[in-house]
């Protein structure tokens, strides 16, 4: 456990009174935004230091950390972006499984399913409400995609109402007559299993299990027993709620209904890759009582804006983001703080260092400073804030997001994926170059890095937004530093992500400062960035003008 000493305070608060009584005062038509590393480390240190609790949603140091951001947000000099106040509440639902409350189950073939609770299948309500009771018919709609710029339509014109739908996740696979639907090798957003949720309530389902594989997913059915069967879920509680019933099974468990049912689930995996397979209804229903635990809280993101120079364009809006949230306090026994240093204290604090040079360098656009809320449980934060925008949307021209900063040392490149859908892409390279760094190499999105992070929400709302990734082409010591950077996968989601006093913050400084500059050409250019012709989430830009 990293236990907070008073030095790491009293760096916290020497931090703090620089940033409220600035050494000088020079011209912001003079002076470079140049990000300081003293107030990055500072901030670093106390939002990664016990005293905050891992910063978990609904617990205590979640508070304390939406308390330190605003008040620093106010030294800084940064304007309140709701109406007087940094904070704004989002409304979020705990809910927790109750199977041993609960007679859920499947029956196919006229015969109930023996299941088990968390070893065959796992499930929920999607939205918000503890008791549900369904008697529901079952249909497999193959990859559960709608997707007309593919010309692709799992549900073709059907009426979902009352049934409980059957996916699988990912996406269909490339051909040899079309290497490129989908995105070929990487995964678009429909592949992934939050989309699946997302249109099982669009097309008025009750409910809906997806299919889980390793492959498929991406990670084995650990992952999903740890996160649905014994911890607590967060989702929204007001806006766009999910269908009553959310879930997932085992490979197995759907074999053995799919057979129990009639059906040949291989056969059917195979349909479901042709753009012409059709719903199909299965001889099984859901039925029976499901109940959960469920309670509501408020959290908060904190938003702070620094007002624009131009008399035209202060109007739009540049938004820096990065989530504050990590997994809090877990257990009662050993280290139960998983601080989260790096995830994401890092963004957290490079945020506060970015704003304080931004408001001694106001941009003819204005500039707004989002720490978003809940990211650990499903970009919830970023996506209140897209569905009741503190700026309309339709003039937020740009979200840069930061999450899991370099703490390694200097780079020669800096990642930019998701930048190339739009103009922010070729402004990114020009930022680079101005600053003696390449943008990394572009990889297929295998594991859909780019729907994971609070910038897709935004992206979904039309606004041109990306992630800025760390470098991985070491300045010095490259067999030590990529070792170090390596090493960092074991303490992901861990309670050892601490903070380490003796860490080289030169490249989280470089990232930041890439970040702001990338930022500042925005807020200057005479036009706004644009998505790139046909990419799918231009159509929402287009529907908002």
């Amino acid at each position: 456990m990293h236990k907070i000493v008073s030095s790491v305070v009293l760096t916290a608060l020497a931090g703090s009174l620089a940033l409220a009584y600035p050494a000088h005062a020079a011209s912001p038509k003079v002076q470079a935004a140049t990000v300081k590393e003293a107030p990055l480390r500072a901030h670093l240190a106390f939002l990664a230091s016990d005293a905050v609790e891992g910063r978990g949603t609904g617990q205590r140091g979640g508070e304390l950390t939406v308390t330190y951001l605003e008040t620093q947000a106010a030294a800084i000099g940064l304007q309140p972006a709701n109406q007087g106040s940094f904070r704004q509440p989002v409304k979020i639902a705990g809910v927790r499984a109750l199977p041993q409350k609960s007679n859920l189950g499947l029956v196919a073939g006229g015969q109930a399913l023996p299941l088990q609770f968390g070893s065959d299948w796992v499930w929920g309500p999607g939205d918000a409400k503890a008791d549900h009771t369904l008697d529901a018919e079952m249909v497999f709609v193959g990859y559960g995609i709608s997707a007309p710029e593919e010309g692709w339509d799992d549900f073709k014109g059907q009426d979902f109402k009352g049934k409980v739908l059957v996916m699988m996740v990912n996406d269909p696979k490339p051909t040899t007559a079309e290497p490129k639907r989908f995105n070929g090798e990487g995964l678009t957003y429909y592949g992934r299993w939050t989309y699946k949720l997302e249109e099982a309530a669009r097309q008025g389902a009750a409910g809906v299990l997806l299919i889980h594989t390793d492959a498929s997913a991406s990670y084995g059915w650990s992952v999903v027993q740890n996160s649905w069967a014994a911890a607590e879920r967060f989702q929204l509680a007001e806006g766009k709620l999910g269908t009553g019933l959310q879930g997932w099974m085992t490979d197995a468990t759907a074999r053995k209904l799919f057979a129990a049912a009639g059906q040949d689930l291989d056969q059917l995996r195979a349909a479901a890759e042709d753009k012409n397979f059709k719903p199909v209804v299965l001889n099984a229903r859901v039925k029976g009582e499901a109940r959960a635990e469920v309670r509501t809280l408020n959290e908060f993101n904190v938003a702070g804006v620094v007002p624009g120079t131009d008399p035209k364009l202060k109007d739009e809006l540049v938004v820096y983001s990065a989530h504050w949230d990590h997994m809090g306090k877990q257990g009662t026994e050993g280290d139960t703080i998983f601080n989260g240093a790096v995830d994401n204290a890092s963004g957290t604090a490079a945020l506060l260092a970015m704003a304080q040079e931004a408001v001694r360098n106001p941009a003819k656009r204005s500039q707004m400073f989002l720490w978003v809320a809940a990211e650990e449980q499903g970009l919830l934060g970023s996506a209140a804030y897209a569905a009741k925008p503190l700026w309309p949307l339709e003039k937020t021209v740009a979200n840069l997001n930061l999450d899991s900063l370099n703490f390694v040392g200097l780079v020669k490149d800096v990642s930019t994926p998701g930048s190339e859908r739009t103009d922010l892409g070729a402004m990114a390279a020009a930022t680079a170059k101005s600053m003696g760094m390449v943008i990394a190499p572009s990889k297929p999105d295998l594991g859909g890095g780019y729907f994971r992070s609070d910038h897709f929400s935004f992206a979904k709302a039309g606004v041109p937004a990306f992630s800025v990734g760390q470098g991985h082409d070491w300045v010095k010591d490259v067999e030590a530093s990529s070792a170090k950077r390596k090493a960092y996968g074991a303490r992901y989601h861990q309670a050892n992500d601490e903070y380490d006093p003796n860490w080289d913050l030169s490249g989280m400084v470089q990232q930041a400062q890439f970040t702001l500059n990338l930022g500042r050409m925005v807020a200057d250019a005479p036009k706004a960035p644009v998505w790139k012709a046909g990419d799918p989430f231009g159509k929402a830009r287009t529907a908002s003008k």
